[in-house]
């Protein structure tokens, strides 16, 4: 079963009609920027998180579209009885159609850019002193890159842990 794709302008007129928009996304994602109006309900907490009735329309949208897109049969059985739409390009396209999201600078960026540049920067280093220092820094890059392999295969990534407790990534209980 699949979800059809809606154009932001499309999605911008029925939540006009009163249509509920959930972004799927991490907490994270969703507390640095959103759409006005949007229920977060992440991708791991549907079914049970998602409460519509019979025969309300509900769009579906995550930051690029992707996860959406990748998840519509999941999403269709999360509400089998609402009419279900995917915001094509999620928010991404949300903004490119020119329409407004409410962004939050003070909160932390999303843990899986803290990881990336991390991990770049790391790299980056390691390579640099491996050349200008001792090539033993060249270890550093392989064991970040090793780190790397291992979470996506695994799907356990150490230095997302390791971020995700850093006193920037804490929020108030």
């Amino acid at each position: 079963m699949s979800l059809p794709l809606l154009s932001p302008q499309q999605a911008s007129a029925l939540l006009a009609e009163g249509a509920t928009l959930i972004d799927i996304r991490d907490p994270d994602e969703y507390a640095r920027e959103r759409i006005a109006g949007a229920r977060s309900v992440p991708l791991d907490a549907l079914p049970a998180g998602l409460h519509v009735k019979p025969g309300d329309t509900v769009i579906f949208h995550c930051q690029s579209g992707m996860r959406t897109s990748n998840n519509a049969g999941r999403l269709a059985q999360a509400a089998p009885l609402a009419h279900g739409w995917l915001l094509e390009g999620g928010i991404q396209g949300w903004k490119q159609a020119g329409l407004p999201t409410v962004e939050d600078k003070s909160q932390p960026l999303p843990l899986m850019r803290q990881v990336q540049i991390a991990a770049g920067a790391l790299i980056l280093c390691g390579v640099a002193l491996g050349y200008s220092v001792s090539s033993g820094f060249f270890l550093l890059s392989g064991f970040v890159g090793a780190g790397l392999l291992f979470a996506g295969v695994t799907g356990f990534c150490g230095m997302a842990r390791l971020l995700k407790v850093m006193p920037w990534n804490r929020r108030p209980s």
